[in-house]
């Protein structure tokens, strides 16, 4: 079982430079609705062995936080294959992120890619 994993900024590159895909939840102690959403990211996480979910804590990873611009928690970001598919704040009820990974799976990457490096192009080339 894979459940879930503390990711810091030590484990971060390694965790998403990998292929397939990965769930990171950017959280905080005192926040209410990251509690609410913590057990419902748990559970799912129990149920998709082949995907990462990572939880990243702001205050104990406040360099993450500001690199991704996380301005409220709790923040969902999905990964697949290292590019951003997905990010978005507040609560996903469990049928939400079970649905999410469902069009996450459904990506067709190729297309994906494609529009990344369009994006990358419009923006004065690499980064």
């Amino acid at each position: 079982m894979m459940s879930t994993i503390e990711i810091t900024k030590d484990t971060f590159e390694q965790t998403l430079s990998g292929e397939g895909i990965v769930l990171l939840d950017f959280w905080a102690a005192w926040c209410g609705p990251c509690r609410a959403f913590g057990p419902i990211f748990e559970k799912v996480s129990d149920t998709h062995e082949d995907i990462v979910f990572g939880k990243i804590d702001t205050e104990a990873q406040q360099e993450l936080a500001a690199m991704f611009r996380i301005t409220s928690i709790p923040t969902l970001m999905v990964f697949r294959d290292g590019i951003g598919v997905f990010s978005q704040a507040g609560v996903l009820p469990e049928p939400g992120l079970e649905q999410l990974i469902s069009q996450v799976r459904d990506l067709d990457m190729d297309d994906v890619r494609e529009q990344v490096a369009k994006q990358q192009a419009q923006n004065g080339g690499t980064q």
